[in-house]
């Protein structure tokens, strides 16, 4: 566990002495968010009803942003061969790195999407279940993301690649975090998306650092 959380605090430390990936995330869900009302004008109810779908479809592809370069640095300077080769198993390099990933991109998307919400007229009532879905959502969109930076590794144009390989996966968690927003502002409750959410997050948490692994292998022979 220590090394784990090493391979995590040397992410972390990276990213924030770089600054540019997480600062570019969450400018572009912000400024994605703000164009939507004046695109479709500032009728209350419109933006009200379309919030929720637009807070979601913001989120997902600020994360998109910063995936190419998740393996890309260390596969470059030779970094990640010394992990593969390190006592720590290569899915449990993967998975933290999708941690530290998760904690500088996720985390700042998910305290900004309250702000966002009350500029798009979301009612009160739905704040609470927009924060929990993007808590029990992001963490999925950053280790399915890991697949894609895997499989696109030393690829050209890797950032093209990875959003057509990963979009269609985001699918099912973007259709179930809006959708349990949706719920809890129409009076139904929002349980079942987010128990849903929660089992994609149980199901990519042991197959996506495999099968991340995996390409990594495939990329580094």
């Amino acid at each position: 566990m220590r090394r784990f959380f090493d391979v995590v605090g040397r992410d972390l430390r990276l990213a924030l002495r770089q600054g540019g990936d997480a600062t570019v995330a969450v400018m572009f869900f912000v400024v994605t968010v703000v164009l939507f009302p004046f695109g479709i004008g500032p009728e209350p109810n419109i933006l009200a009803r379309i919030a929720p779908g637009v807070i979601w479809v913001a989120a997902l592809l600020a994360c998109l942003l910063s995936l190419e370069r998740l393996f890309l640095t260390d596969y470059e300077d030779g970094s990640l061969e010394l992990l593969a080769l390190s006592s720590l198993p290569l899915e449990a390099v993967v998975l933290a790195k999708a941690l530290a990933h998760w904690l500088v991109t996720g985390l700042p998307l998910i305290a900004a999407a309250p702000l966002l919400a009350v500029l798009l007229n979301m009612p009160a009532g739905g704040f609470g279940v927009l924060v929990l879905t993007l808590l029990v959502g992001t963490p999925s969109l950053s280790l399915i993301g890991a697949i894609g930076a895997a499989l696109t590794l030393g690829a050209r144009r890797g950032g093209v690649l990875i959003s057509l390989l990963i979009l269609p996966l985001y699918i099912p968690v973007l259709i179930f975090g809006a959708g349990a927003i949706d719920a809890a502002l129409t009076g139904l409750t929002p349980r079942p998306h987010l128990l849903i959410l929660g089992g994609l997050l149980a199901a990519t948490l042991p197959l996506a650092p495999w099968a991340s692994a995996a390409a990594l292998r495939q990329a580094m022979e």
